[in-house]
């Protein structure tokens, strides 16, 4: 087969829907498809076949930052379409009506066309621009053979918002690629080591995190133990304010932005991995990499997209604006190393359901069916 990946966004960022794309991408290429990736605005040039069809301008939405493309040639759209003649378009959702919906719009009917839903929303305004795409999309939409949501919750949202009836299939992680995760040596010690690692942005939680922290710090049980905070973002200046002015620096170190590379090692140098996010997640992916890279335990915000994850396990989930809470939790799965060892195993058997070879498998099936479809309304007519 040959497949397009369709993504209003570039490659540049390791957020989760460029993870999602190009993990698959590299699953179908070890299967023997050719894979092409139809993106907005991209720097990268260590990935083959990317079509860069439109420049972007940054906006925020969701509590993220994003690329939104500005309007793409109907010429190259097209040029790029009838030269590559591909058997399947796989759009990444919601997506722009000047650059992903133009593709969709242009495409042959002999090509199949299926997309994957990501996103829950941060609050109103989040939904109320999903139904306005929907809305301005709703002509592009029904070219759709086939249409996945990465979680419940996730597909709950597409069809209260743009009436999408989509089927369930997470999202898709390397576990392989994670499993050669080894704790660093700076943290082989007898200090306890939690991990924070994400865009330190108001959305996910290290903030609360920091005051959960500073709670048992305050009441002296924080003693041999530590919290390392992965990851920058706009609130990385207001992040280390809080560490001095609450004389956390012998109990807190920010390690700033890692690489892709580094990521495995410091997930597995977690005896207790944290990621507080309030809202807006629709899966988790940075979930299953920490619980792959081997974190002894994994404790996540009490969101849909989190809880799907960690399989509704209460004693794993937390609502990070409930500090006395939240610090209790932290203490308890330190403390109690032979539960945090039971919840760890849970956990573990939990993520073989997004590997990539399984995850990778159903798009397949997916994408089969879909051209058959396609076929058939050729073939009568």
């Amino acid at each position: 087969m040959k497949i397009g990946f369709v993504l209003d966004d570039g490659l540049d960022s390791p957020d989760g829907v460029q993870q999602y794309i190009l993990t698959l991408g590299e699953w179908f290429v070890s299967k023997g498809h050719e894979v092409h990736y139809i993106v907005g605005q991209t720097k990268r040039t260590d990935i083959v076949n990317v079509h860069s069809l439109a420049r972007n301008v940054q906006v925020r939405f969701n509590q993220n930052r994003l690329a939104m493309p500005l309007t793409a040639s109907a010429r190259s759209i097209k040029q790029l379409l009838g030269s590559e003649k591909f058997d399947v378009l796989h759009v990444q959702m919601p997506y722009s009506p000047q650059y992903a919906g133009r593709v969709v719009s242009l495409a042959p009917e002999s090509t199949a066309i299926v997309g994957t839903f990501h996103i829950l929303p941060y609050g109103g305004l989040q939904s109320m621009g999903a139904r306005f795409l929907a809305h301005v999309n709703r002509r592009s939409i029904k070219r759709f053979h086939a249409v996945i949501s990465v979680s419940p919750a996730a597909k709950d949202f597409a069809h209260s918002t743009m009436h999408i009836d989509s089927t369930v299939i997470p999202n898709a992680v390397n576990l392989a690629k994670f499993n050669k995760g080894k704790r660093l040596a700076k943290y082989n010690d007898n200090v306890q080591t939690m991990v924070f690692l994400g865009r330190l942005v108001e959305r996910k939680g290290c903030l609360e995190l920091l005051t959960a922290v500073r709670m048992l710090v305050m009441s002296g049980k924080f003693e041999k133990r530590r919290l390392v905070i992965c990851g920058g973002g706009p609130l990385e200046t207001k992040v280390r304010k809080y560490i001095i002015d609450n004389a956390l620096q012998n109990f807190v170190t920010c390690v700033g932005k890692i690489t892709e590379a580094e990521k495995p090692n410091y997930l597995a140098s977690a005896d207790l991995a944290v990621f507080p996010s309030k809202s807006g997640e629709s899966f988790g992916i940075v979930l299953v990499e920490a619980i792959a890279s081997g974190a002894k335990v994994v404790l996540g915000g009490d969101n849909p997209g989190y809880r799907f994850v960690l399989n509704d396990n209460n004693e794993t989930l937390v609502d990070p604006n409930n500090v006395q809470d939240f610090a209790m939790k932290i203490d308890e799965l330190l403390k109690n190393g032979k539960r945090a060892k039971e919840l760890g195993s849970e956990q573990r058997e939990r993520i073989a359901d997004f590997d990539v070879n399984k995850v990778g498998a159903q798009l397949q099936d997916i994408y089969i069916t879909s051209i058959a479809k396609v076929t058939h309304k050729h073939n009568n007519g």
